[in-house]
């Protein structure tokens, strides 16, 4: 079973960056279309962004388009999430996962990890 570990949260003033790192084990992401997901305080787990196996194409979620960029590294097996101009509303544990399809409405694939903790503050 694929363990998945996400790194690189943390607190942050609105308007900076942080590089979000998700890594495997157990397992590989090649031939898997990735994705990113969060879960604010108090609401659900939401579709962030995802990108497909090759990492030719990718798509985001509304809010985030334009600030956030997803990429990948399939050799070191592991897929990145630069997060630029963060917003008090971008405070979530952010999630990835491997997709059944390469939609932000797919199911994930293997079990969750911990998450990072993404905190902006005003």
């Amino acid at each position: 079973q694929v363990q998945l570990v996400e790194s690189g949260g943390g607190l942050v003033q609105a308007g900076g960056s942080l590089r979000l790192s998700c890594a495997a084990s157990g397992g590989t992401f090649n031939g898997y279309d990735m994705g990113w997901f969060r879960q604010p305080p108090g609401k659900e787990r939401e579709f962030v962004a995802a990108i497909r196996w090759s990492g030719g194409l990718t798509i985001f979620e509304d809010s985030v388009k334009g600030r956030f960029t997803i990429s990948r590294d399939n050799g070191k097996n592991t897929v990145f999430l630069q997060m630029n101009n963060l917003k008090t509303e971008d405070t979530a544990v952010y999630y990835c996962n491997a997709l059944l399809q390469f939609s932000e409405y797919s199911a994930p694939i293997w079990n969750w990890g911990q998450g990072t903790q993404v905190t902006v503050s005003s």
